[in-house]
Order: structure tokens, then sequence, then C-alpha cells
């Protein structure tokens, strides 16, 4: 029985870290793989291929937790709820966590911004929306008439939650190795290691990418450290929801809605204003602070606790009987 009150995955379940070490290892050498064309051309980002070896990268979680997988030797249906795939009930649990999952990374974020901007650490333009109209003056042909740019802001907003579901696609390629098998994997460490872990492993996984200037335009070990400040942060709340629901998919799709809403800072921002992402964006170190608030909410009230079983990481024997 686990201190939370539910009984644990089994009676003697621990962390198997062999199999853990083979998915780390397998996820972040097929991450340098996907992206070693950019590296060995010395294109970089400005790889023709760049976008389609960014969201190859975004499946190597779930490929690499497939061939772990292998060794188990577990029955399907048994592997899809540990991954917190299949069942999805309670359904009114499951559901109330997808909605959390599509709001709080758009809040999150919203505030992230709201506070840059008020502490000066970004030049914003919210009435007049300067940068956002310099941007799509920059996009289309000189003298092409635009809707006003009110209308065009509005449109892009809505589709935020539209852009989540859609993004949700390649985030469930992450998403089903980070928090449907890497974080179940690590629970019998505590919750909080686990979600620690996983996070800085996230971080760590991205530093192919990070290492060319992506996200934070850093191609050094501070844009390392400031992708693994980012996971760990958003990971306690991802991680929140997969344990909280049983189920992976409130992960996944609040994974899609921070890639949906994690340019809001451009839209916002006024013209000729350059952004630190590693500070103000949606990774960066204010995130950090309002993702701590959340983490602190979470914990003061008791939702770490509330943890539905989930399926052994391998199948049980039953006893014998006599």
């Amino acid at each position: 029985m686990r201190e939370d009150g539910h009984p644990s995955a089994g009676p003697t379940e621990r962390v198997r870290w062999a199999p853990v070490v083979t998915f780390v290892l397998l996820a972040c050498g097929l991450a340098w793989l996907t992206v070693l064309p950019a590296w060995i051309s010395g294109e970089g980002l400005r790889h023709p291929l760049i976008g389609v070896m960014l969201i190859g990268m975004m499946f190597t979680p779930t490929l690499s937790m497939v061939v772990t997988m292998l060794v188990w030797r577990a029955p399907a249906t048994e592997r899809l709820r540990f991954l917190g795939m299949w069942p999805l009930r309670p359904a009114r649990r499951v559901i109330l966590m997808l909605l959390i999952g599509l709001v709080a990374p758009i809040i999150v974020v919203t505030v992230t911004v709201a506070i840059s901007g008020a502490l000066g650490l970004v030049q914003l333009d919210v009435v007049g929306l300067s940068g956002y109209q310099a941007a799509l003056a920059a996009s289309v042909p000189a003298g092409t008439a635009l809707p006003p740019v009110g209308i065009l802001l509005a449109a892009q907003l809505v589709s935020i939650p539209i852009g989540a579901i859609a993004n949700s696609v390649s985030a469930a390629g992450e998403e089903l190795g980070w928090r449907g098998w890497l974080l179940p994997s690590l629970r019998p460490l505590g919750t909080w290691p686990a979600l620690l872990i996983t996070g800085a492993v996230w971080g760590l996984w991205h530093s192919p990418v990070i290492l060319l200037g992506y996200n934070f335009n850093r191609p050094d070990l501070v844009g390392v450290a400031l992708m693994v400040g980012g996971c760990v942060a958003w990971g306690i709340l991802f991680g929140w929801l997969r344990l909280r629901s049983g189920s992976v998919w409130p992960a996944v799709l609040a994974h899609g809605s921070l890639n949906a809403v994690g340019g809001l800072v451009f839209l916002l921002i006024a013209a000729g204003a350059v952004p630190d992402m590693g500070i103000v964006g949606p990774l960066g170190i204010v995130s950090w602070v309002v993702l701590a608030v959340v983490a602190v909410i979470l914990a003061v009230t008791g939702q770490f606790r509330r943890q539905p079983p989930l399926a052994p990481a391998r199948p049980t024997v039953p006893a014998p009987t006599p």
C-alpha cells in the first residue's frame, strides 16, 4: 500500500533500471540520429528538411518505448493500461483532466507574458499590436490589403484550441514515452523523484536541437540548462495530469496546447522588440516561477496524493493454490 492509500503496482514492485536506462539511451540516441543531417551539413536550423527532422524527433520516445517494451512479455491489454492509453475511465475524471490539459498551458503562457511585460522584461504593445502588424506586413507582398489587425489577432487566439488538438498528434509521439512509460516506470521512487527525473531526461533529450540554437537561440550549455529547467517545470504539470487521471491523453493534449500557444509573446510584442525566450518564453525562467506556484497549489491541496493505481509494469504471477 502506498502512502497515498492506493495499492502499489505490486507487492515487490521496484524500478527496473535496465529497461529505464535502455529507454533513455535509445530515445536520446535516436534524437541525435534524427537531426544528424543538420549537423553534418553544417546548415543547422537552416537545413531544408529541418521541419521534417523535428517532427520525426518527436516520435523517437514512442519508438524507444516500443522497443523497450518488447522485453516485457506482458499482455497487450496490460501494456495499454500501464501506458495510460486505455481504458478511459472513470470517464468524468478523464474528461475533466483533458479540459484542464487544454486550458492550463494557455493560462500559464498568458500569465507568463503578462508578468514579463509588467516587469519590463519584454516590451509589449497590446493596444496597437505594432509588432504583430509589422510581422503581417513582412509576410505578404507590399500593398496587399489585410483585414483589421484586431480581427486577425482574434482569429489567431480562437485557433489556439484547434491547434492544440492538431499538435497533439506529434505531441503523443513524445508523451507516450515520457509520461506514458518513463514516469510510471520511475514511480516506485516516489512521485516527486519520478516527476523531476522524467522532466530532466525530457529536457536533455532536446539537446541536439538546442545546441543548434532552437528555442532560445543559445547553442550552448546555457541553452540546454534552460531547456532542462523548462521541461522539469512543465513536466510537473503534465505528470500531475497523467498520474491524477490514470490516462496519458490529458498530458498529450496539454503538450499540444503548449506547442500551440508557445508563440503568444510574438503576437503581443511591440515593433522592433526582440524577446529573450530564455526569460519570457513559454519555457523561460518567468514560466518556471508561474509553474512553481501551480505546483505548490497542487501539492498543498493534496492533488499528488490522489493517484489511481496503474497496471503493473510486468504481469503478476498468481500465488499457487494449496
